[in-house]
């Protein structure tokens, strides 16, 4: 299906083939014709809303994730317990990006309150189809092609693989590069800021403009040396996942890069194992009044996940905490012969089941060690369904991995 491309739209409008004010209203002509059927929006910005003509994102119609709040539209977080709340003001995320010119559209439909009760929004690949989670609206509303850019949130999985089961680019940057605040926290020591676009050029540029930094996917000058890293989970994929991922390490080959198999290290897979306590831990003091007094409007999946985390004490929090430490720890020390990681997005492709988002297994890793995270768009199952292939750098090294990600995305597509 057609997507709408960032790079194109604001060289064109450099170019002066295109304006601002066109690039949104075409926007907003095709939420109006596609989102009935597909549910990626929560809420749109005012019809009398001006569309800015300065700035470097001029032109770009933003969708964010109804995690974080907006002064203009309601941020009902997912859960019946906000419906109509109106904020005073922006989320930092959604304030960077009105300063550099991008026009937020409207807020794209989240799981309850981030977590695991899936919306309303369906896959545009196929509505039987989960589009993923919690991010559902902002990944389903780029692969529909209403969009060219969106924000999201990822504390499990929710960036890179809703972004896998809709075929598009989703960009998880290294923990904390992008402010997390004005948002309704889940886990603070997990919850990331991400972006989707239709590429990872796209994702890249866009990433670049709104923060200031020098994250453009710029040509590789080499090509890359990249870790297959098959993870202690592997045979949880699908025997098509670990075949598309097994693809892309044979494609990168033959197009120069330099690929070297990696065993995960035993530090790693603890991180992997304790990730759901600290997120649980922290989601119960996050949330822990919503609990006390909304208890009967959460799902059950909510309320359990609360009490689980209400019932785990200060020392075991304290010292997954430490797993978690070196966890990070050796994250660092994969890269010391490869640039990127090469790795599933998920499982397999999106679940034909829209009661459920999918697995966060072969992501949540990488949230709890905050490494830049990319997943790579371009295979596909037998059914036509996407499949989605990780790449995973260094912390701090995000231009490298968009840069990579970028690089493999091309030849993929060759």
């Amino acid at each position: 299906m057609p997507v709408l491309s960032v790079s194109k739209i604001l060289a064109d409008i450099a170019a002066g083939a295109d304006t601002p004010e066109a690039a949104v209203a075409r926007s907003r002509a095709l939420i109006a014709q596609k989102d009935g059927a597909l549910h990626a929006f929560a809420a749109l910005c005012p019809d009398d809303a001006a569309v800015t003509t300065q700035g470097p994102l001029a032109g770009i119609a933003v969708g964010v994730k109804d995690i974080f709040d907006t002064f203009d539209m309601p941020t009902g977080y997912g859960s019946p317990v906000y419906e109509g709340y109106r904020p005073a003001s922006d989320a930092p995320i959604v304030a960077m990006a009105r300063a550099r010119g991008a026009h937020v559209i409207g807020k794209t439909a989240t799981t309850e309150l981030a977590f695991l009760q899936p919306a309303t929004t369906v896959n545009p690949h196929d509505p039987a189809h989960t589009p993923g989670g919690s991010s559902s609206g902002s990944a389903a509303a780029i692969a529909a092609g209403m969009i060219p850019a969106a924000v999201g949130t990822q504390t499990g999985g929710s960036v890179i693989r809703p972004a896998a089961f809709c075929g598009i680019a989703g960009f998880k940057p290294s923990f904390r590069l992008f402010p997390s605040t004005g948002m309704k926290t889940f886990s603070w020591s997990l919850d990331t800021t991400g972006f989707f676009a239709a590429s990872a050029q796209d994702v890249a540029l866009f990433a670049a403009l709104l923060s200031r930094r020098d994250l453009t996917a710029d040509p590789l000058e080499t090509a890359p040396r990249i870790g297959l890293y098959r993870t202690a989970v592997w045979n949880e994929a699908s025997a098509e996942m670990r075949a598309a991922v097994e693809n892309a390490a044979a494609i990168a080959a033959r197009a120069g890069a330099t690929v070297t198999e990696l065993d995960e290290p035993a530090d790693l897979s603890r991180g992997r194992d304790i990730h759901a306590m600290i997120q649980n831990y922290e989601a119960a003091i996050s949330l822990g009044d919503d609990l006390a007094r909304h208890r009967d409007a959460l799902s059950p999946v909510l309320r359990n996940a609360l009490e689980e985390g209400a019932g785990i004490s200060p020392p075991d929090y304290d010292a997954a905490r430490r797993i978690a430490r070196h966890a990070r720890k050796a994250a660092t020390g994969l890269f010391d012969t490869v640039d990127v990681l090469l790795t599933p997005s998920a499982p397999g492709a999106a679940p034909r089941d829209l009661g459920q988002t999918g697995s966060a297994l072969f992501n949540k890793l990488w949230t709890l060690t905050g490494n830049p995270c990319v997943n790579v768009p371009g295979l596909a199952d037998a059914a036509g369904m996407p499949l989605g292939v990780q790449v995973v750098g260094r912390f701090g090294r995000d231009k490298l991995a968009l840069r990579v990600a970028h690089w493999l995305e091309g030849r993929i597509a060759a």
